[in-house]
């Protein structure tokens, strides 16, 4: 008997040391004994729980529980996570093993329930879950989780008979806003496009950022028409006006691409993907705009891809090539200086205007290996045509803004020019009028290095961006060169080329050669010499030909002029 007693005194102890709630039911799941820990679990006096049944403090239903008769020994040797419910009513996550008891004392079977709290574990899943489904910078929901609430508003639009609207934003040029002013304005700038948006929408709907500068809009219970596109219009308006980030006014845009369900698509993939599609169609029409989803685009999309396959594979082969135009001193009639023209002759595709792949080369990252083959072949080429015909000249290469970006250009001009044994005051860099319009900081630091170096910077297609000559004064400029467009309008000796003279006059003020391209006629070239152009370039003179041919067409030109 003594043994016995000391036996339940032992186990008395263990039972009230333990720091896991305890919790002993007879066979019919009613509560016999509770240790200190369950008490101070649960935050009930031992009475009040004593005698009454498992199920009243179970803070969910359990589907063990059948008419309130617990069937635990269907469960018996469970581990696995459970809710209880607190005296006060709140809820409790725990743990929970259920074990089979036979009571020592009464010989009656019973189970023993065995718990201990996983709140904190359950907070640092949460965590985790929170870090895996939102962005970590806004806090929006990320790809992940917009995939998700897709499927779930797939699912009720499908079942209610209803549509909703899948909307893409991409901020344009915001990689410049990183490169030029840093990645903090850059954060801020994302930051302050989170929060417009979510004012923008309804509750209901869900903004979530996709990556980068992308973010995703899912308007639920819309549907598509001329009311829908004035809200969106409205959005590009107010999310989209210029923003003050440390000082700096960042002018913002963005290109707009939407889909609807059930239209133009069933499932999260294809609208996200058919939005992107229109996205890009967006890009492609100037940016800034709105473009829904129309099915010609994946064609579209289709071919542009595979002739971003081909081009790569074309760089690889070697099906890309150049040619050289001529650009003939006015005063003189000599040769001065050609221009290198990247040509492409697939044998797949036949021959692929420079206008077709240039832009797929700069949208699908080729443009900067591209551009790295231009140059150096261009200057290889240059060395073999002065050597044959005896002079020097001048050579202008092409220049995606892409390749302006960090110091790894400068180092490739630098070596390809000691490569092919030219100097670097023969090497012209044509950039885009567009890149004065942005007026970035870096670009100025690397035209000033290339002229640093003898590099010559010139301006290509000048006029066409509407860009006032005031910017030529803002960046290191020695030569512009007027659009074709302009020289076309010189149809008669007569012509007033209002923009032309312009154009020429303030350029020489500014101490700049001007070049004139696309010159066909005499009547062209007359007005260009009387108006004192520098130099010209077009038809009139000769098409873009191989490095081979150029000396002999350089020389049947001199000989033209000097008759």
């Amino acid at each position: 008997m003594k043994t016995r007693a000391k036996g339940l005194a032992v186990r008395r102890t263990i039972l009230d040391a333990v720091p896991f709630s305890v919790i002993v039911t007879d066979v019919r799941g009613r509560i016999r004994d509770v240790n200190p820990a369950a008490i101070d679990l649960l935050g009930y006096d031992a009475d009040e729980l004593l005698g009454a049944p498992l199920t009243a403090i179970d803070g969910i239903e359990r589907a063990r529980y059948h008419d309130g008769t617990p069937v635990l020994v269907e469960v018996t040797g469970d581990d696995a996570e459970w809710v209880y419910r607190r005296r006060d009513g709140t809820l409790a996550p725990v743990q929970e093993s259920v074990v089979p008891l036979e009571d020592t004392e009464t010989g009656e079977p019973g189970f023993l329930v065995v718990a201990y709290d996983i709140t904190h574990r359950l907070e640092a899943r949460q965590r985790v879950e929170h870090l895996v489904t939102h962005d970590s910078l806004t806090n929006l929901p990320n790809r992940t989780l917009l995939v998700r609430h897709l499927e779930r508003a797939l699912e009720r639009a499908s079942a209610e008979d209803s549509q909703f609207a899948l909307v893409l934003l991409d901020l344009d040029h915001f990689k410049r806003v990183n490169d030029s002013l840093g990645h903090h304005i850059g954060d801020e700038l994302i930051l302050v496009v989170a929060e417009r948006l979510l004012a923008w929408t309804r509750s209901g709907d869900l903004v979530a950022r996709a990556g980068g500068d992308e973010f995703v809009m899912v308007l639920h219970d819309i549907r598509p028409g001329p009311e829908l596109d004035r809200r969106l219009e409205q959005l590009m308006v107010d999310v989209l006006a210029p923003v003050i980030v440390h000082g700096y006014e960042l002018v913002v845009t963005g290109s707009v691409g939407g889909t609807c369900f059930p239209v133009d698509g069933a499932d999260p993939v294809t609208l996200l993907k058919h939005a992107d599609i229109a996205m890009y169609q967006a890009k492609g029409a100037g940016r800034n705009v709105l473009r829904w989803f129309e099915p010609w685009m994946v064609e579209e999309n289709d071919g542009r891809l595979a002739l971003s396959a081909a081009l790569r594979q074309a760089l690889e082969v070697g099906e890309l090539s150049l040619a050289y135009q001529p650009q003939i001193d006015l005063a003189t009639g000599e040769v001065v200086g050609i221009e290198a023209l990247v040509r492409w002759m697939s044998p797949v595709l036949g021959p692929v205007p420079p206008d077709q792949f240039i832009p797929v080369a700069e949208d699908g990252g080729l443009i900067v290996p591209l551009g790295g083959w231009v140059l150096r072949t261009a200057c290889q080429g240059l060395a073999r045509i002065q050597e044959e015909l005896g002079q020097p000249l001048r050579l202008a290469v092409n220049v995606s803004p892409r390749q302006l970006r960090g110091s790894a250009w400068l180092e490739e001009v630098a070596a390809a020019v000691v490569a092919a044994g030219i100097e670097p005051s023969q090497l012209e860099v044509e950039i885009t009028e567009g890149l004065l319009l942005e007026d970035r900081g870096d670009v100025v630091d690397m035209l000033d290095a290339l002229r640093s170096i003898g590099v010559t910077i010139v301006v290509d297609d000048f006029g066409r961006g509407y860009s006032s000559l005031a910017y030529l004064t803002r960046f290191p400029i020695d030569k512009i060169k007027i659009d074709r467009s302009f020289i076309q309008e010189i149809t008669r000796a007569d012509t007033d080329a209002a923009i032309v003279d312009a154009i020429i006059v303030m350029a020489h003020a500014l101490g700049m050669t001007v070049v004139a391209e696309g010159v066909e006629t005499e009547v062209q070239e007359r007005y260009l010499r009387e108006r004192g152009c520098d130099e010209v370039q077009g038809y009139r003179y000769s098409p873009g030909v191989p490095a081979d041919t150029l000396p002999m067409v350089a020389r049947a030109l001199s000989r033209q002029q000097s008759s």
